[in-house]
C-alpha cells in the first residue's frame, strides 16, 4: 500500500516504514506529523484519487532536521570581467512514515 502526498509544493510517493526528506517542518525530533494533502492511495490493484481519498491521511514521525549538500551557483560573462560565486544549502526535515490511513 502506498500513497502520494503533497507537502512543500512537491509530491512524494510514500509507503509505510519508508523515510524521506521534505521541506523544513516546524516541530521537534520525535514529534508526530499528519499529512492530509493525500492525492492518491493504492491498495493492491485499486487506486483511489480525487474525492475518493478525502478522508485519507499519512501519519509520520520527525527523525531529524538538517541541511543538504552545498550547491555552487556560478555566474560568468565573458570579456566583461564579471564573475560571481555563491553557495546554497537547502534545509530539510527527514520523516519516517508510520501509517497510511485510507
Amino acid at each position: 500500500m502506498y500513497a502520494v502526498i503533497e507537502t512543500g509544493g512537491k509530491q512524494y510517493r510514500v509507503t509505510e516504514g519508508s523515510s524521506f526528506d521534505i521541506e523544513t517542518l516546524p516541530g521537534d525530533v520525535g514529534a508526530q506529523v499528519e499529512f492530509t494533502g493525500v492525492l492518491a492511495v493504492t491498495d493492491g490493484d485499486q487506486v483511489k484519487t480525487g474525492n475518493a481519498v478525502s478522508g485519507a491521511k499519512v501519519v509520520a514521525t520527525i527523525l531529524a532536521h538538517g541541511r543538504g549538500e552545498k550547491t555552487i551557483v556560478f555566474k560568468f560573462k565573458r570579456k566583461k570581467q564579471y564573475r560571481r560565486t555563491q553557495g546554497h544549502r537547502q534545509n530539510f526535515t527527514r520523516v519516517l512514515v508510520d501509517q497510511v490511513v485510507a
